[in-house]
């Protein structure tokens, strides 16, 4: 499966020209970003590590070895790449211990920048937002053209696509799940079932932002449609009124896509119909996630970027800067502008 079949037609029109990423892990470097006050106090240790070609989960195993705990005392708000220069949290659940020598667990590819204590362990998915520092290599385009290009996703955002990470090389995590839906049957190792089954709902959401790219309402809410803000899990049906809503030209709410579960979604209108003619296209699919016990949730179709500055260090060389929310890939913005001339394979998925 190629990038257009996985993810979908872009929005802003053809790309501006090319470019390399991820020369050397410098070119792509992540922040995370939580909004948790830390109280210097508890029996949980949370770090502040920097990363370099080395991915969450080894990096999760390695403060295990190095702290003498087991890895399930090990918890992280979110997957990022190896690829990449990243820093994120980690927290050890260490009750009545002192804080452990990390020295066996550092080096290169891996430095311990904090460190503090807290009543609570680190959650899944608690991080808000992901920072992101890119810096495109080998660029040929034309500077004024990618200018204006730029001013136009930071006005309208772009697709909220999951990127080509999720799916595995050409495809395969998705291919997987459709052997998988086929037996009517999940992997017993956990790891494996969560790749799949994300993967699969993955898919599912960008066939519905794809058709709605294609036709123009992706960044439009339509009578029918579940509405959502950009920080919120919940969402909310869209009459006539809400269709008007302010807060959808500022990029603060937007219209949802589905993340397929039990039962059905429950969008009206001309988007219900949209969903419900994906399901049937992708029934085994559908039918499978909902008997693995996952409820029907919604994403984002418009994904807004914050912070948005870009600067050209040489003439072909392009930095970007941005802020996305959490489980959103900085690659589906660079996409909008450049077709990426591969430097290496991405292994994970960016963030969950």
């Amino acid at each position: 499966m190629n990038e257009l079949e996985l993810l979908g037609p872009r929005a802003g029109g053809p790309a501006l020209g090319s470019a390399v990423l991820k020369a050397v892990a410098e070119d792509f470097q992540v922040d995370e970003v939580l909004d948790i006050p830390l109280s210097g106090q508890g029996e949980h240790l949370w770090l502040w590590v920097e990363k370099r070609d080395l991915n969450t989960e080894e990096a999760a195993r390695r403060l295990a070895r190095a702290a003498g705990v087991p890895l399930k005392a090990i918890s992280y708000a979110g997957l990022k790449d190896r690829q990449a220069l990243t820093r994120q949290w980690f927290s050890l659940h260490l009750p009545g211990k002192a804080d452990p020598d990390f020295a066996a667990a550092e080096n290169e590819s891996l430095r311990i920048l904090e460190r503090t204590r807290h009543s609570r362990k680190l959650q899944r998915g608690a991080h808000s937002a992901n920072g992101f520092t890119l810096r495109l290599t080998q660029l040929q385009a034309d500077h004024a053209a990618l200018d204006a290009r730029l001013e136009q996703l930071r006005v309208q955002g772009v697709p909220n696509y999951f990127g080509t990470q999720r799916f595995g090389h050409l495809g395969g995590n998705v291919e997987e799940a459709q052997h998988w839906a086929e037996r009517k049957a999940l992997p017993e190792q956990r790891n494996l079932r969560s790749r799949v089954l994300s993967s699969a709902r993955s898919y599912l959401f960008n066939r519905v932002l794809a058709e709605r790219v294609e036709d123009g309402s992706w960044q439009r809410a339509q009578v029918g449609d579940l509405l959502a803000f950009t920080d919120s899990r919940s969402f909310f049906p869209a009459g006539e009124s809400e269709c008007s809503d302010p807060r959808l030209d500022i990029l603060d709410l937007h219209p949802t896509g589905p993340l397929w579960g039990e039962g059905i979604p429950a969008t009206q209108g001309a988007a219900g119909a949209l969903e419900q003619r994906i399901a049937e296209t992708h029934a085994q699919l559908c039918t499978w996630l909902g008997n693995a016990g996952l409820k029907q949730e919604r994403r984002i179709l418009r994904l807004p970027i914050g912070r948005l500055t870009w600067h050209y260090p040489e003439p072909d060389i392009l930095q970007l800067e941005f802020v996305l929310p959490a489980g959103c890939f900085a690659t589906v913005v660079v996409r909008e502008l450049l077709d990426l001339v591969p430097a290496g394979q991405t292994d994970s998925p960016c963030v969950f």
